[in-house]
C-alpha cells in the first residue's frame, strides 16, 4: 500500500505510522508544578538527541501539564520506563487536574534528585536529571504551528542501579526499558547482539 499522511487515505481503521515508527523509547517525565506538585507523564516521541553536551528530547501533542510545568521551572527528570512498571507507566498517561499528582495515582515511591527539584521514580533503575533548554512549537512544511511542542534539555546528573552494572557495562536487556510500537502496543529489550563497527 502507499498513502499520503495529509490526506489520511490509508483506508485502515487506526493510523499505521506509530506502527511504522517503532519500537520507540518513552521519556517518563517528571516535573514539579510552580506550586510543588509533583507530575509524571509518559512520552513516546523521546529521544537522546546529543552528546557533549548530553542532550534529551520529547515532543508534547498539545501544551500539556509537562510542558507548563517544565517551562516554569526549568527542571525536569526522565525516568526510564521498564517492562516491571508497564502498568504504571501507562496508569500516568491518564489525564487528572494539574494539582494532582500520577505518583499517588499510580502509587509510585518518589526518590529526591541531587541537581534538580522535581522527584525521581524510585523504583526506575535509571534517571536522568535534566535542566531545560529550550521548547520549539513545531511547524509544519506550510509553516503553519502544527500544535505539537519539542522540549529540549540538558542532563545534569545521570542515576543508575548498581544491580544492572556487569563487568563495566550497564545491561539494557536486564533492565528491560520499555517502548512504544503502533496503537495500545508496547514492547520491551531483553536481549541484546554486539556488534563492533567496521574499521
Amino acid at each position: 500500500m502507499f498513502y499520503e499522511p495529509a490526506k489520511r487515505n490509508h483506508g485502515l481503521p487506526h493510523n499505521p505510522l506509530k506502527a511504522v515508527v517503532a519500537p520507540r523509547p518513552i521519556g517518563w517525565i517528571s516535573s514539579l508544578t510552580p506550586g510543588g506538585t509533583a507530575n509524571l507523564a509518559p512520552y513516546s516521541f523521546f529521544n537522546l538527541v546529543s552528546e557533549q553536551p548530553d542532550i534529551v528530547a520529547f515532543s508534547s501533542t498539545g501544551r500539556k501539564h509537562s510542558v507548563a510545568n517544565i517551562e516554569a521551572t526549568g527542571e525536569f527528570v526522565c525516568n526510564l520506563a521498564t517492562h516491571a512498571l508497564v502498568a504504571q507507566v501507562n496508569l500516568t498517561s491518564k489525564p487528572i487536574p494539574a494539582d494532582e499528582s500520577e505518583f499517588d495515582l499510580a502509587a509510585l515511591e518518589r526518590a529526591p534528585s541531587r541537581l534538580v527539584k522535581p522527584p525521581r521514580v524510585a523504583a526506575s533503575p535509571c534517571a536522568l536529571e535534566c535542566v531545560w533548554i529550550e521548547t520549539i512549537e513545531l511547524k509544519g512544511r506550510d509553516r503553519r504551528p502544527a500544535g505539537d511542542f519539542l522540549v529540549l534539555g540538558e542532563i545534569v546528573g545521570i542515576h543508575i542501579d548498581d544491580a544492572f552494572i556487569e563487568n563495566g557495562l550497564l545491561r539494557t536487556d536486564l533492565m528491560q526499558p520499555l517502548a512504544r510500537c503502533g496503537y495500545f502496543d508496547y514492547a520491551w529489550v531483553d536481549e541484546t547482539v554486539s556488534l563492533p563497527r567496521p574499521t
